[in-house]
C-alpha cells in the first residue's frame, strides 16, 4: 500500500486533505491513516438475498454438464448449507473482528452513502429472487422436494432480509422506513417493525418482554411464548399512538396495518401472476425466516437482566444486556447485527459504525453456530447456562428466570456458588 492509499479515510477522501477530520477535531497521526477494511467486503451481505439465484445458476450449470441428477436436486436444499456451514467455516477461518472505527470517524461513517446503498440493494436482489422461486414452482418442471428445497432456501433468503429490515426500520428517514417495512412483506411479518422498534427496545431484558429469552427456557418453548404475544403488543402500541393522535387504530396510519396491507399486495400479485400453487412454497419460506430471525432473538439477551429501580423502572439498557459475538464472517452477513449492546445503547446508528464493546457478554461462536446450538437445547442448556452464571459470579438472582425453572434452577446454582464459595474459604 502506498503512502497515499494508506492516508484514505473511510469514504475514500484523502485524510491528509483534511487534517481536523470530523466537527474540527484534529486527527492523530494514527486515526488519519485508519481506513475501513470491511469496507468492500459489505458487498457479500447481499449474498444471502441471491441464495436462489445463485442456486438456479447452479442447477442449469449442471445440466449443462450432464452431472448426476442426485447432485442437480440437491442443490435447491444448499442455502441452509450456506448459512450453517459456509459461515462458520468463515468464522472459524478468519476469526474475530475486533476493530472499531475511532469515533472522530463515525459521523463520516454514517454519511457515506456506499454503505446505504449496500443496505437499500437487498430487497431487488430479494425480489428478483422470489419471483424466481415462484417461476420454478409453477414452471420450471421441478419435482416436490425440488420445490421443499427451493422453499427452504429462500426461507434464508427472507430470514436474513429481516436483518436488513431491521437496519433500515431503525433509520429517522421515511425512505428507509418503508423499504424496511417492504422487506418485511415477503416473509410477511410487518409487524416486527413496530414491535421490535417500540415494544422489545423499551422492554428489552426484563420478564415483561416477550423478545428476551430466558434462564431455562429452550428455544422451541420460547417461540411459542413469544412469536404469538408480538402482534398484539405491536398492535397495542399503535393503538396508543393513535388515540393520543384522536385517530382510530383502523387507520392507514397505523404501522402495523399498513406493514400488513403491503405484504397482502405483494403476495397477491404473485398469486395471481403465478397461481394458487406456489401459496404453500410461499408460506414454507415464510415460516422458515421467521424461524430464523425468532432463533436470532432468542440467543441476543438469554437469561440477562435488568435490575428494577425503587421507583418501579427498569435500569437503563447498556451493554451488558445483551450477547454479543465479534466473529468477522458473520458481522459482514448480518450487518453487524452481532455486535448487538451497542445497537441497543444507539439504535439509529448504521451497521458500519457499530462498535464491539468490551464490557458486553460474549457468546461462544458466532450467530450461526449458536442456532444450531440452540436448536439442541441440552446442549445449548450445557453450554450457556454456565457462561451465563460466570458472567454473574453465579449469582442466580441476577439472572431473568424462566418462571417454571426458576426453583430448579435456584437449587442447582446456589448449589454450585456455596461449592465455589467453600473451595476458596480454603
Amino acid at each position: 500500500m502506498t503512502t497515499t492509499e494508506s492516508r484514505r479515510t473511510a469514504d475514500g477522501g484523502d485524510a491528509a486533505g483534511d487534517p481536523a477530520g470530523t466537527n474540527g477535531h484534529q486527527l492523530t497521526a494514527e486515526e488519519q491513516k485508519w481506513i475501513d477494511k470491511k469496507k468492500y467486503a459489505w458487498v457479500f451481505s447481499l449474498f444471502p438475498a441471491a441464495i436462489p439465484l445463485i442456486l438456479w445458476g447452479g442447477v442449469e450449470w449442471m445440466k449443462a454438464v450432464d452431472a448426476p441428477e442426485f447432485f442437480v436436486h440437491a442443490t435447491w436444499f444448499l442455502g441452509p448449507v450456506a448459512v450453517f456451514i459456509l459461515i462458520p467455516i468463515g468464522d472459524f477461518v478468519l476469526g474475530r473482528d475486533g476493530e472499531n472505527a475511532p469515533e472522530e470517524f463515525v459521523p463520516q461513517l454514517e454519511e457515506t452513502k456506499y454503505y446505504r446503498i449496500i443496505s437499500y440493494l437487498y430487497f431487488p436482489i430479494m425480489l428478483a429472487s422470489i419471483v424466481l422461486c415462484c417461476w420454478q414452482w409453477t414452471y420450471g418442471g421441478l419435482t416436490w422436494y425440488d420445490k421443499l428445497g427451493l422453499a427452504w432456501s429462500m426461507g434464508m433468503t427472507s430470514g436474513i432480509g429481516i436483518v436488513a429490515a431491521h437496519e433500515l426500520g431503525h433509520k429517522k428517514g421515511s425512505f428507509e422506513r418503508w423499504l424496511g417495512k417492504i422487506v418485511l412483506a415477503i416473509p410477511a411479518y410487518g409487524h416486527f417493525y413496530v414491535e421490535h422498534n417500540k415494544g422489545h427496545h423499551v422492554k428489552v431484558a426484563t420478564p415483561e418482554d416477550p423478545v428476551s429469552s430466558r434462564m431455562g427456557e429452550n428455544v422451541y418453548s420460547y417461540l411459542v411464548r413469544s412469536i404469538p404475544r408480538q402482534i398484539p403488543r405491536a398492535w397495542n402500541v399503535e393503538k396508543k399512538r393513535l388515540a393520543r393522535a384522536g385517530k382510530s387504530q383502523f387507520n392507514l396510519d397505523n404501522d402495523v396495518l399498513n406493514a400488513w396491507l403491503i405484504t397482502v399486495l405483494i403476495w397477491g400479485v404473485l398469486l395471481v401472476t403465478f397461481g394458487v400453487g406456489v401459496l404453500p412454497y410461499m408460506i414454507i419460506q415464510a415460516v422458515i425466516g421467521i424461524a430464523l430471525l425468532e432463533f436470532v432473538n432468542y440467543l441476543e439477551h438469554y437469561g440477562l437482566l435488568r435490575r428494577k429501580l425503587e421507583d418501579g423502572r427498569y435500569e437503563r439498557c447498556s451493554p451488558e444486556h445483551s450477547w454479543n459475538s465479534d466473529n468477522l464472517t458473520t458481522n459482514i452477513f448480518l450487518y453487524q447485527l452481532q455486535r448487538h449492546s451497542d445497537h441497543h445503547a444507539n439504535p439509529t446508528r448504521r451497521y458500519q459504525s457499530l462498535r464491539s464493546d468490551v464490557f458486553a457478554p460474549e457468546l461462544p461462536a458466532g450467530y450461526a453456530t449458536m442456532i444450531a446450538t440452540a436448536a439442541i437445547p441440552p446442549l445449548w442448556t450445557r453450554v450457556m447456562d454456565r457462561r451465563l452464571m460466570q458472567y454473574y459470579n453465579y449469582d442466580i438472582e441476577r439472572a431473568n428466570l424462566h418462571p417454571a425453572k426458576a426453583a430448579r434452577l435456584r437449587r442447582k446454582w446456589n448449589r454450585i456458588a456455596d461449592t465455589r464459595h467453600s473451595a476458596e474459604a480454603v
